[in-house]
């Protein structure tokens, strides 16, 4: 079953009630959810739904991934297909495509986003694409594993990065509380992970 409106809607509710003060700026994305655009098409504009994963290695960096077509170090992420189920699933799918590390060797922190980014994308003449906007709600992953074959079409390399490489020191901030409390809580409970296995779409 593809990715609902509601589904969506109740992310960013989610995601909303442990961060009230993104409300003014993601105003657009509930404006058009509230209009009835599909938010899973790369093809609505003034922007869409993307996934992103935030994937932190045993040593505590995260795994940034050089894309082909803006050459910046960016998050693993990307569109929504019709086979994801959930925006979860979109995030830890677009990241094994991506890196080639398999899901099960990937945990995930929460169904919530840890990051919901609105930011502007640049015209693509050869996708026939206008300037738009995505509307990337981000994911934290955790694993053990190393970089997998890269998904040459739209990576051209992959590194683990310092947290203190992300520029922007609220998201920063996040990360790192969101680990410290995880590690807290698996120390406390005995456990080695930070979730149960999850499912990918189509399993």
């Amino acid at each position: 079953m593809a990715i609902t409106a509601d589904h969506i809607r109740t992310t960013l509710a989610d995601y909303l009630g442990h961060h009230p003060e993104a409300k003014t700026e993601l105003g657009v994305v509930l404006g058009l959810l509230d209009d009835g655009d599909d938010l899973t098409s790369r093809k609505t504009l003034p922007g869409h739904v993307t996934a992103g994963a935030i994937l932190v290695g045993p040593d505590g960096r995260v795994l940034h991934i050089l894309h082909n077509v803006t050459q910046k170090w960016l998050l693993p992420g990307g569109h929504l297909e019709p086979a994801d189920n959930t925006l979860l699933q979109a995030a830890g799918r677009e990241l094994a495509e991506e890196t080639g590390i398999p899901p099960h060797v990937v945990t995930p922190h929460s169904q919530t986003p840890l990051h919901i980014d609105v930011h502007p994308i640049s015209a693509n003449p050869a996708k026939d694409e206008p300037a738009h906007q995505h509307f990337d709600f981000r994911f934290l992953f955790r694993t053990t594993a190393d970089i997998g074959e890269l998904q040459t079409e739209e990576v051209s390399d992959a590194a683990w990065r310092d947290i203190d490489d992300i520029a922007d020191p609220q998201f920063r901030q996040r990360i790192t509380t969101a680990l410290l409390d995880a590690d807290s809580d698996a120390a406390m409970n005995g456990q080695l992970s930070l979730a149960e296995p999850w499912p990918i779409a189509g399993e």
